[in-house]
């Protein structure tokens, strides 16, 4: 044999790159795992995602000022932007998310949040006039047919509560495809790891701010178990999964490392499967391969072959 050769930046990077792309999907997707745990306890939603945001605040705001160093400050404009963000992008489509994770199981939840891409499409048609063609039209049916016979099958386990439950997560999709669709322009502006920082440190506020109105301080008084999910679930799913997949989009791109991310739906079934005790059979395996597929074709550049 002759002698092995290391190996070109450029390969190196795009293995460093996948790398960071899968470990941060399959992180962000085990959040449903430790939200379906921590309801074992006896908390909701309102309560449990005030502890995830507050133990990560401190992070956040850490990410915020270290990407910010040495630039401008913002303007009014952009504080109105990152506002409108953190509202919309991570309060809003963390609460409900977290809310409808009360009613349906968590592969069910991953596959209607994986739809994302489909939503931010449909977006820029109704808001923009961007044409949907054919091959996105083609996808979005498939992605969202997967959807259904998942839904169908939960709905005969579950009853109304399904239906509540999808509802809820789909409108938590719908929020963050708005956050995506309009935060272009603030992050050519202040950069992508700034304006997470920004807009997710608003966001806590908001899920503190929340809390307060809504429960008596008393009910912060959690199981300590939940509070170990909590940490869990801002530290390795929450900061985590952002700085891995900024880290992955440097090496490889965000198209590259959006398709690797389709690791996530898989590996929240089967966590969920090992973890959770859900159940396993055909209807929610063709659905996530429906689903993936879908999304895929959705997501592909024009002209790639397949």
């Amino acid at each position: 044999m002759g002698p092995s050769h290391p190996a070109t930046p450029q390969a190196s990077a795009l293995s460093t790159g996948l790398l960071l792309a899968a470990a941060g999907s399959i992180a962000f997707s085990g959040k449903a795992i430790i939200v379906k745990l921590a309801y074992r306890h006896g908390v909701d939603a309102v309560t449990l995602v005030m502890w995830r945001m507050l133990l990560a605040l401190p992070l956040f705001l850490l990410m915020a000022w270290w990407a910010g160093r040495g630039k401008a400050s913002l303007s009014r404009a952009d504080w109105l932007g990152v506002l409108g963000l953190g509202f919309c992008g991570y309060y809003l489509a963390s609460f409900l998310d977290f809310w409808g994770l009360e009613f349906i199981s968590a592969s069910l939840e991953r596959l209607i949040l994986y739809l994302n891409p489909t939503l931010v499409v449909v977006l820029g048609w109704f808001l923009f006039k961007k044409r949907i063609t054919h091959r996105q039209g083609v996808g979005m049916a498939i992605s969202y047919s997967g959807v259904l016979l998942v839904f169908g099958h939960e709905l005969g386990l579950e009853g109304p509560d399904a239906v509540w439950g999808a509802l809820l997560v789909f409108l938590s999709a719908v929020s963050y495809a708005l956050y995506l669709t309009y935060s272009g322009q603030l992050v050519q502006r202040l950069g992508s790891l700034r304006l997470a920082g920004l807009a997710t440190s608003v966001a806590c506020g908001f899920c503190l701010l929340q809390f307060v109105l809504l429960r008596p301080l008393a009910s912060a008084l959690v199981p300590e178990p939940v509070l170990w999910l909590s940490l869990l679930n801002a530290i390795a799913c929450t900061v985590l999964p952002v700085l891995l997949v900024m880290m992955a989009i440097e090496r490889i791109g965000s198209g590259l490392t959006a398709q690797t991310g389709m690791i996530g739906p898989m590996s929240t079934l089967l966590m969920g499967v090992w973890i959770l005790d859900e159940p396993f059979n055909m209807w929610i395996i063709a659905g996530t391969l429906l689903v993936l597929s879908g999304v895929f074709w959705v997501t592909r550049p024009v002209g790639r072959t397949p």
